[in-house]
Formats: structure tokens, C-alpha cells, sequence
């Protein structure tokens, strides 16, 4: 089911995942408002993983269950009681208007045809309910997450495959945008790592995002030169993240959608 559909194999990350990708504190608050006072309490989590974030969302009140393509992802959550589906986010094994709220966390990147994915969100919400989606969008790509500055390659791979936010709107009529900051380390997304440069150094971190597996794999003298790069400019105080500083206040590190069903 990877190539058209999805565009990363997360089954040598699996097991090792949640070493270091916990949940924000800060998108969880994004999430959480989000979602507002749906009319129930169903909830679908798209690409959910390891279910970090569905037992986050279990603890304040919701009943979440994970749709994911990767078995080696889904095996985690259900060891953590979260219930899961095999399943594509373009293609949801799941009925019509059948969840109270939806959740698509740092997944739309991954997914070959993201409108598609958003249109199948839509299709499971009931009227009135709830879809919170948490991306970069195009312009934190240009803007903001200056990763892609120093791996090249990267932004190559990924900005033909990331929407800017005025195609996510035109997706979800009247959706609102959030921007959030990371002020910690516990989500390890590229945006993360990003807001918090120094991490980017320590492999621990760097492994467990598709972003550096990919980089490490298909382009490693570039991932050195990159790397030593980012050093000499931590050591003489060029702290890249200062650099983004009026687009990272505009955009944030990452954005919240938030979108109410009719």
C-alpha cells in the first residue's frame, strides 16, 4: 500500500518510535481546541502510529480509534489499548458520518493524495463534527523550517507534496487556522527539531523522523556537509531559529486546522 497512497515505510522506525516522539503539550492544545464541544465522543485518528496522541486524547475524555496503514505502527498502539484499523487515509475502511471528530496529526505529508485523504475525513464526520488537522504547510517549507535550507534534496522531495493553507481552505470551507510553537522536544518533528536546533545534532532524535531516515538513506554526504554546517553555526551563535524569527511569529512552527462538519 506504500508508493501512491503513502509515501514512507515506517516499519524499521516502529519499534523504536516512541524513544523519542512523544506528544507536545502544544499541539495537543491546539488539538484539544480544535475540536471544540463535538456532540459525542468518537474519534477517528488518521495515520495515529504508535497512538501517542490517541492515549493523550483518551486521557481527556475522548474514544479514539486509529486508522494506519503500517502494521508495525498499529502493533504499538494496541499495546497501549488503543483500537485499531488497517487501513489508507485515502481510502478509510470506516462508514459514513459515523465519528464525532477526526484527527489527522502530522500524517497529510505522508499520503500520496492529500486532498483525497481530506475528502474521506469529511465523508466519516457527522454533521457538526469536528476535524483538526496539524501540518507544515508550503510556507513553512519557504519560510520557517530551515532544515530544508541545509538538505536541499529535501525540499525537492517534499514541497510538491505539501499544501499551502490556502488549498487546505479551499479543501475545508470556513476552516480556521492556528499556528503553534514548540516551546519542547517531546513531539521530535522536524518542526521541533527546527524550534530546537541543538537536537538536530543528536542522532537519537534525527532517526526517529522520516525527514533524516530518508536523508540518511538516499543522501548522506549531504546530510554531513549539513550537519557540520549547523555545528559551525551554533558554535559562533547563528542561531537559525532567530533567523526565521517574523515568519515563525507569523506562521508558527507548525499550523492547527480546525473544521466543523455541516
Amino acid at each position: 500500500m506504500l508508493g501512491d497512497t503513502v509515501r514512507h515505510d515506517y516499519s524499521h522506525q516502529a519499534a523504536r518510535y516512541d524513544r523519542s516522539r512523544g506528544v507536545s503539550a502544544d499541539v495537543l492544545s491546539a488539538v484539544l481546541e480544535a475540536l471544540g464541544q463535538a456532540r459525542g465522543r468518537r474519534l477517528l485518528d488518521i495515520g495515529g502510529g504508535t497512538g501517542n496522541y490517541a492515549v493523550a486524547l483518551r486521557r481527556h475524555g475522548w474514544a479514539p480509534t486509529i486508522v494506519d496503514v503500517s502494521p508495525y505502527m498499529r502493533a504499538q498502539a494496541e499495546k497501549k489499548g488503543v483500537p485499531t484499523i488497517g487501513g489508507d487515509a485515502t481510502r478509510l475502511p470506516v462508514a459514513d458520518r459515523s465519528r464525532d471528530a477526526v484527527t489527522m496529526i502530522s500524517m497529510l505529508h505522508q499520503v500520496g493524495d492529500w486532498r483525497r485523504a481530506l475528502a474521506e475525513a469529511r465523508r466519516v464526520l457527522r454533521p457538526g463534527g469536528h476535524l483538526a488537522v496539524v501540518l507544515l504547510a508550503t510556507e513553512h517549507l519557504r519560510e520557517v523550517t530551515w532544515a530544508y535550507d541545509l538538505f536541499p534534496s529535501m525540499r525537492a522531495f517534499a514541497l510538491p507534496h505539501r499544501p499551502a493553507l490556502s488549498e487546505i481552505n479551499a479543501e475545508l470551507p470556513n476552516a480556521s487556522t492556528t499556528p503553534i510553537w514548540f516551546s519542547d522536544l517531546a513531539d521530535a518533528s522536524i518542526g521541533a527539531l527546527c524550534a530546537h536546533p541543538e537536537a538536530m545534532l543528536d542522532r537519537s532524535y534525527r532517526r526517529q523522523t522520516s525527514f533524516f531516515e530518508r536523508l540518511e538513506r538516499d543522501h548522506p554526504d549531504e546530510l554531513a556537509v549539513g550537519l557540520q554546517t549547523l555545528r559551525r553555526r551554533l558554535e559562533t551563535d547563528r542561531r537559525p531559529e532567530r533567523e526565521r524569527a517574523a515568519a515563525r511569529e507569523r506562521l508558527g512552527d507548525a499550523s492547527a486546522i480546525s473544521w466543523t462538519a455541516t
